[in-house]
């Protein structure tokens, strides 16, 4: 059982935005890394967001005019300089909680730099996170199926095979995963510095034909489309944010390559590359209006350079969806530690690196929901009005904790913080609001799969608590029963046992029903307690507390970082340094088996209740979950009401 209660750590270098990770690394190697791993996703929206922007400006009429798609073009071109490079590249990156970054990790700095009164921080890192999940759900189902329809454009033939297709590749995407990404990681970097490299090339044929495209970068073009279009401009806007979409991904990908090969190969690749494409199709349609049916494929000749991009777009969209999986599997991974989700059983798919995981029920449960919406959809036009309401809610919570985190940890004054963040904020909510004209052609979905998350989340939240509370009222004093066994002490057994329990203060439920059955004390008594801290990790100096009760009894702190997996016996290893003499195979864990009943009066509506109890069935076994050798393990069972 881990504990609910996250204890504050101290802060480091890196959560006032001057640690940097990975400096023995190679620096061009996580340059290169980051281009196939964090820019999959904002890298591949050329396919679509150009396309989808034009055709909502040219609203009923349908034929895109100049001043539309310069207009649509200044908005992209600078929605990526101030959303991407300023608030996330410049200023974001530099908020990272001991050198993670991510909505979750954001939320636990928050967190902590507030104290006591963080509920609304955790309230606001809930939604983000909900939020995630439905973006992890479209992205593959947007990117992969947008890639596909370019063989419309090599021949109609295929285009009854497009959605199974589409499948097809999404049901062995998802398989794959249990493989780990390790082998498939090494060929991202290569193929998405190829993917930049031709979006670049193809665009400067069609913009040395229509120079006048070159316009598009004075912002006045932007102001000017917004003032003069009205509704339509606004509408205009949810489809141009398709265009930095991804965005997030900078940030929560910081821990894996570190803040300046990620900031480097944004500026000197990625934003270069996408900048040209978008100018290149701007200018194809300023030649030749019928084009903005596919801008991005008619980029490139008909017959075989058309059929290889359709395969280089399918592979770099596969690499976009795997990088938003893989951020999937740590989200859950940090909203367990963080007490927001029930255990789920985590396999580590590669010995060096600690962050790449593999999580088979939340895998299944992606892989359920994609198909479904390609099946549901049936076209990347009707997916992308899904697109966008889950991202822009995640970045307007990410600029809210952004400003706790600039005005409470890195120590600038209130005004200070809001003149940084405000225009941010005012942007994403600007965003958010135009993304959510678009509910009723399908913005319904990330909207619904987020709040069945935040249910579950706030519920298992909730929940925990509760029967916290509840079992600590029931339990006896820890202190008081060890003075009347060392007082009056039980037949003793060889040995050492190991009690496991969230409240250190009082005696285990499994010490107590282990006495009231088998009239038994070991010789020596452990009462563990397993900890997570608000940090993405813990320094192994400090990762285990040892405190000697009695002669027989002692208690063992282990404390983990939230991006970390528990391992029980490795971390007992460091306590046996500390002078805490034991066997494993000597060694009995005792646990206790909860099963919970609905109570009459919980402090949960009813259905609340029920849903919390099905979710704890659900959870994975804690013998697995903290790492314990089942062959040493006694499970004692009790039944609770809440």
């Amino acid at each position: 059982m881990t504990s609910d209660v996250a204890v504050p750590a101290p802060e480091t270098a890196a959560a006032n935005g001057h640690g940097d990770a990975h400096t023995t690394a190679g620096f061009g190697a996580l340059t290169l890394g980051s281009i196939g791993v964090v820019y999959g996703d904002i890298g591949t929206s050329p396919l679509y967001a150009f396309r989808e922007a034009v055709m909502a400006a040219s609203g009923v009429e349908g034929v895109p005019t100049p001043a539309a798609v310069l207009g649509v073009l200044s908005l992209i071109l600078w929605a990526l300089i101030v959303v991407v490079t300023l608030k996330y590249v410049v200023i974001l990156l530099r908020a990272d909680n001991n050198g993670e970054g991510g909505t979750l990790a954001l939320m636990a700095l928050a967190q902590r730099a507030v104290g006591t009164g963080g509920a609304t921080i955790v309230l606001l890192g809930i939604i983000s996170g909900a939020l995630f999940y439905g973006d992890a759900v479209i992205t593959p189902a947007l990117s992969v199926l947008s890639a596909i329809e370019g063989m419309k454009d090599v021949t109609l033939t295929f285009e009854p095979y497009i959605v199974p297709l589409t499948v097809v590749i999404l049901v062995c995407l998802f398989a794959v995963q249990s493989r780990g990404t390790a082998r498939v990681a090494a060929f991202f970097g290569p193929i998405m510095c190829v993917w930049f490299a031709v979006l670049a090339a193809a665009a400067i044929h069609p913009i040395i034909q229509q120079p006048q495209v070159l316009l598009a970068l004075n912002p006045l073009y932007a102001v000017s489309f917004m003032l003069h279009h009205g509704i339509i401009g606004f509408i205009t806007l949810g489809a141009v944010f398709l265009a930095v979409t991804g965005a997030e991904a900078l940030y929560a990908d910081l821990g894996h390559f570190g803040k300046r090969p990620i900031q480097t190969a944004w500026l000197s690749i990625v934003l270069p590359s996408l900048a040209l494409n978008y100018l290149g199709q701007g200018a194809l349609v300023l030649g030749d209006p019928g084009a903005i049916v596919s801008p991005f494929f008619q980029l490139f000749p008909q017959g075989f350079f058309r059929g290889s991009m359709v395969v280089l777009a399918t592979m770099a969209t596969v690499i976009a969806s795997q990088a938003v999986i893989t951020g999937a599997y740590s989200l859950t991974r940090q909203a367990i530690q963080l007490g927001l989700l029930p255990r789920f059983e985590i396999r580590h798919t590669s010995e060096a690196h600690s962050g790449q995981i593999f999580i088979p029920r939340i895998n299944q449960l992606l892989l359920v929901a994609v198909v479904l919406l390609v099946l549901l959809f049936r076209s990347s036009s009707a997916l992308a009005s899904a697109y966008g309401i889950s991202v822009t809610g995640t970045m307007v919570v990410t600029a809210m904790m952004g400003f706790v985190v600039i005005w409470k940890v890195w120590r600038w004054s209130p005004v200070a913080a809001a003149a940084l963040i405000v225009p941010f904020l005012f942007l994403d909510l600007t965003f958010l609001a135009a993304n959510l004209l678009k509910v009723f052609e399908g913005g319904w979905v990330p909207l619904a799969l987020g709040a069945l998350m935040i249910i579950l989340m706030y519920t298992w939240r909730r929940g925990s608590r509760l029967l916290f509370d509840k079992s600590r009222k029931l339990e006896f004093p820890l202190a008081d029963l060890v003075a009347m066994l060392e007082k009056r002490p039980p037949q003793r057994v060889p040995g050492t046992a190991v009690f496991l329990t969230s409240d250190p203060l009082s005696a285990p439920t499994a010490l107590m029903h282990s006495l009231k059955h088998y009239k038994v004390l070991h010789e020596k008594n452990v009462i563990l307690t397993i900890e997570t801290a608000q940090t993405p990790r813990i320094d192994p100096a400090e990762r285990v507390r040892l405190e000697q009760i009695s002669p027989t009894f002692s208690k063992v702190t282990l404390k983990f970082g939230f991006m970390e997996s528990p391992n029980v016996p490795k971390a007992l290893a460091i306590a046996r340094k500390l002078g805490w003499q034991f066997d494993i195979m000597s060694t009995s864990f005792f646990l206790s088996r909860r099963a919970l009943k609905p109570a009459a009066h919980s402090g949960m509506p009813r259905w609340q209740d029920r849903l919390f109890i099905s979710l704890s069935r659900s959870a994975n076994d804690a013998t697995d979950y903290f790492q314990i050798p089942s062959g040493r393990v006694v499970e004692v069972g009790t039944q609770v009401t809440i």
